[in-house]
């Protein structure tokens, strides 16, 4: 097989690991808040919001040292004990305790900032300055293949259902833990990177150059494997503060602040409105796997045809901020204001016109389009610009986003629908105009260097 085509299988097999790992943890994100209120126990006081923002908060602090931790045991052992790690998480839920959630939930929070700094170490080995942006959209997609495949399942068991049974819960969530541990060992099928050319073009840019020479010698000289991992942190605290970081942070950490409200705020609010009478609960499920079809869509259209996309990155990104301003126009008719904090029974209000699930689902796809449209085109940028130092940059990215994640978990508790609905458009807007400033950026250095040397 040509490097070429290894680099290519290898982004696949990337792909469809997360697919597995995350085909159980969004669904679960998805319904937790909702399986936690049908939940019957007087020892239990967890909160799914509370959960999520305590993963985000300590992914956000997690990141500072994950390259560093990628850097000691290498991209390919990260991800599988980071998976582990996961599936413990989802493991809890079958039978859930205040302590053993919350403790779950600060580990997973550390795995998930060595997961995807590994992640986007390997996505940035396995490609060149041509192939970044279909790569990118390669794997993108097959991620967002687990929105579709353990939502339809919930849809399904749940249909009907208005109050969530031990016996529904413990079935789910057995299910969910196994397909995860699945992701997790088919990470040892990623095949070794090999060079086209010289060794400082495609090799892992967390190794230096002298231990390229020799790979013997990163099995014995331990003290230099340490101070490559404080490289790597030294390296993340540096790349924070670079221009093209700051300009991009304003477009992270709204992606941030739309992964909340997509992956737990919406679902749950669907689920709360008693209008939509018993299949509530059921479209939460359904939900989840039109936000999975927009995220597909998004993925596999804006990565297969990046050639041919003459407009560059910014008219994906300004395609994604109309799309999430349609949506979010809809949701603020269509949902009651109320419903992010409903109680069990869910709320009787209604918005400014009568409740549609049409409308709802039609949403849920718009959310996903739209987060696609970011992600896609913040994964390519940051790949490209950042090619010498990928594992620090996509920490830096997911330090990022996930603080503004955690932030959003934490008002989620509190805040009303509308009050939500205002903070993601006016942080839309930011994010848009700093992600073209960055695009300007990358044009200019484009016409005044050579692109090999960025």
């Amino acid at each position: 097989m040509t490097p070429e085509g290894k680099s290519l299988l290898n982004i696949v097999v990337l792909g469809f690991g997360f697919m597995f790992i995350f085909t159980a943890f969004q669904t679960c994100g998805n319904i937790e808040q909702t399986v936690l209120k049908s939940f019957n126990s007087s020892e239990f006081h967890g909160s799914g919001y509370t959960s999520m923002s305590i993963i985000y908060g300590v992914f956000s602090a997690s990141n500072l040292i994950a390259p560093s931790v990628v850097a000691v045991i290498g991209p390919q052992l990260a991800m599988f004990f980071s998976g582990l790690l996961y599936s413990g998480y989802i493991a809890m839920f079958i039978h859930p305790l205040t302590w053993t959630f919350y403790t779950a939930s600060v580990l997973v929070g550390v795995a998930a900032a060595v997961l995807w700094t590994a992640q986007g170490n390997l996505l940035t080995i396995n490609s060149s300055d041509a192939t970044i942006g279909r790569n990118s959209g390669i794997f993108w997609a097959l991620l967002q293949f687990s929105m579709f495949f353990g939502n339809l399942y919930v849809y399904v068991a749940w249909h009907g259902k208005t109050h969530i049974s031990d016996k529904d819960r413990q079935t789910v969530f057995i299910s969910l833990t196994v397909i995860s541990l699945v992701g997790s060992f088919l990470f040892f099928l990623i095949q070794k990177s090999e060079p086209e050319a010289t060794p400082s073009e495609t090799s892992d840019p967390l190794l230096p150059p002298e231990t390229l020479t020799d790979s013997s010698t990163v099995l014995t000289a331990a003290p230099g494997v340490w101070v490559q991992a404080l490289d790597a942190f030294k390296k993340a605290l540096k790349l924070f503060i670079t221009k093209e970081m700051l300009l991009l942070s304003a477009c992270i950490a709204y992606t941030g602040l739309e992964l909340t409200f997509y992956s737990g705020v919406y679902g749950t609010s669907i689920g709360a409105m008693t209008v939509f009478g018993d299949e509530a609960k059921s479209l939460i499920g359904l939900s989840g796997i039109c936000i999975g079809i927009g995220e597909i869509l998004g993925g596999g259209v804006f990565g297969m045809l990046n050639k041919c996309n003459r407009f560059g990155r910014n008219a994906v990104v300004l395609l994604g901020m109309v799309t999430h301003y349609v949506a979010f126009y809809l949701i603020f008719l269509n949902i009651a204001p109320d419903a992010p904090i409903a109680p069990e029974e869910g709320t009787h209000l209604q918005a400014f016109i009568t409740p549609s699930v049409e409308v709802a689902l039609l949403c849920s796809f718009l959310l996903g389009l739209g987060d696609s449209c970011f992600n896609t085109q913040l994964l390519s940028i940051v790949g490209h610009v950042f090619r010498e130092d990928s594992a620090p940059a996509f920490a830096v990215f997911k330090f990022i986003q996930s603080i503004m994640a955690a932030v959003a978990f934490l008002y989620s508790n509190y805040l009303l629908l509308h009050w939500q609905l205002l903070i993601l458009v006016a942080c839309c807007f930011l994010g848009t105009l700093s992600f073209f400033l960055s695009e300007w950026l990358a044009a200019q250095r484009t016409r005044d260097t050579d692109y090999d040397s960025i």
